[in-house]
């Protein structure tokens, strides 16, 4: 890095102003995308019908039904978001940074909302595409507008790092935003007839757009964009460009690392709330949660309750051990994105960089799965496994943020969103995601084995995190100053 000035790394009321919102915007982007493995179970029991027995949902973990709606909650947004992200991409370098980025952030916010009110599993499933389409767009949009707006290399870094740092206070958020609306539905307004948490938490994603409606007039556009533009030196993006000779290498490399670390995300650490039920000592607390609702309604000599409302309060424990292990996760994923922003300032080679964070998460996720998978039923364990999670959380994580910072160096400005979009959706929401897909094929099962689950999980992370262990070797190290190129 080179060295700056203590009045170079200032920052000014309108680079402040884009920090706020690029923050916003990293911090509803996951917020939104891990909502799904803290409501898909709740919601496919509520969408999906009753059983013809009237004594259940027909869509309960372990039926073919179960597996093949939850595959499709995760990978067809995810599909439509890569796809339709690239696109994104292409338009952020073709319109400007602030526009596609404003656009958006709009677009996730609004659909994330309506999936809230759904009727029907289809409903949901299409609002879920939109929702992923506006993530993938705003994080290429975000990540170039902020590597363009700060020429300083090391306040750069800071910004790109700390920014993308709240991605992770999303995480953190929207498992507590869950875990209140759990312990609130009763008390808000009944939505289609009744009180549901994975409703409340749905709709909580309106809350991005309320800023960036307040703020949007103020937003400036990319200095070093709008410079060539307007000076007739903005080459014309296009896809064919980012695999050139020059740059075909980073296109290729960059997606298959990429997908590496968001394998090892969605094909291992976004199971956990399938698989924290299945402890042992979260069983007995829901059992005891059970025979409490029954208990008191003969101590108060009402009739018994019906075993829907049984199962539901066992339900509502379930989900709420599962939120308290998801907050230990991204507690440890907001220490390492804080983790990378520190090191990004001091270590000059991006490769080593990311081996730092990349090599231990090798080891850590499939190990945590793996010892997950044959201790299920041991007394204390659940203490474990938060700190099982915390610590996937932090190296896996921590790869996210390298991204942020590493991409907007390897493309000229022209092909910046272009490039980036590659990596970022087909790399990482289409091919990484598709993990989440291997997943529940393989541990399927009839009834479901949380068991199961844990050893699938184990061997998918392992097997992304091995091929781009692997393919870091010819990840190409960036040229100094090359935002402005």
């Amino acid at each position: 890095m080179k060295p700056s000035s203590p009045a170079s790394l200032r920052l000014t009321p309108t680079q402040w102003l884009v920090c706020f919102m690029a923050a916003v915007g990293f911090l509803f982007d996951i917020y939104e995308l891990l909502m799904l493995p803290l409501i898909v179970k709740p919601a496919l029991a509520t969408l999906g019908g009753m059983s013809p027995d009237g004594a259940g949902p027909l869509l309960v973990p372990g039926t073919p039904g179960y597996t093949a709606w939850a595959r499709a909650l995760f990978f067809v947004p995810a599909l439509f978001g890569g796809i339709f992200g690239l696109l994104g991409g292409y338009l952020t370098d073709r319109l400007g940074r602030r526009r596609v980025l404003t656009f958006s952030i709009l677009l996730y916010a609004a659909s994330a909302c309506a999936a809230g009110f759904s009727t029907n599993l289809w409903q949901l499933l299409i609002l879920r595409c939109f929702v992923f389409i506006g993530v993938c767009v705003e994080f290429v949009a975000a990540v170039a507008w902020l590597a363009e707006l700060f020429p300083d290399p090391r306040l750069r870094e800071k910004a790109l790092g700390y920014t993308q740092a709240f991605s992770s206070v999303g995480g953190f958020l929207v498992a507590a935003a869950n875990k209140y609306a759990i312990a609130w539905a009763d008390l808000l307004p009944a939505i289609q007839g009744s009180h549901e948490a994975w409703r409340y938490t749905l709709i909580s994603g309106l809350i991005p757009a309320l800023p960036l409606i307040a703020i949007r007039p103020f937003l400036p556009e990319s200095p070093v964009w709008q410079r060539k533009r307007e000076t007739g030196q903005l080459k014309r993006p296009s896809l064919a460009a980012i695999f050139s000779p020059e740059l075909r290498r980073t296109t290729l490399v960059t997606a298959v690392v990429v997908a590496s670390c968001y394998g090892m995300a969605f094909g291992a650490i976004q199971h956990l709330p399938q698989i924290v039920p299945g402890l042992a000592e979260v069983q007995a607390v829901a059992k005891a949660a059970k025979e409490r609702v029954v208990a008191e309604a003969e101590s108060t000599g009402k009739p018994k309750p019906p075993p829907k409302a049984v199962a539901a309060a066992g339900k509502r424990i379930e989900e709420d051990k599962a939120a308290e292990v998801q907050l230990w996760q991204e507690t440890g994923g907001l220490l390492g994105r804080i983790a990378l922003a520190f090191a990004a300032l001091w270590i000059v080679s991006r490769r080593t960089l990311l081996r730092v964070f990349h090599l231990p998460a090798l080891l850590v996720v499939p190990a945590v799965f793996f010892w997950l998978s044959h201790h299920l039923d041991g007394a204390g364990n659940l203490g474990l496994v938060k700190w099982g999670a915390a610590l996937a959380g932090f190296f896996v994580v921590a790869t996210f943020s390298f991204w942020g910072n590493y991409l907007p160096l390897v493309y000229p400005v022209h092909l910046r969103g272009t490039g980036e979009s590659f990596a970022a959706n087909i790399g990482g929401r289409i091919l990484g995601t598709a993990a989440a897909w291997f997943t529940f094929t393989l541990s399927a099962s009839t009834p479901p084995s949380p068991a199961r689950i844990a050893l699938v999980a184990a061997s998918v992370a392992a097997v992304f995190a091995v091929v781009g262990a692997v393919a870091t070797q010819w990840l190409p190290e960036p040229a100094r100053d090359a935002t402005a190129e």
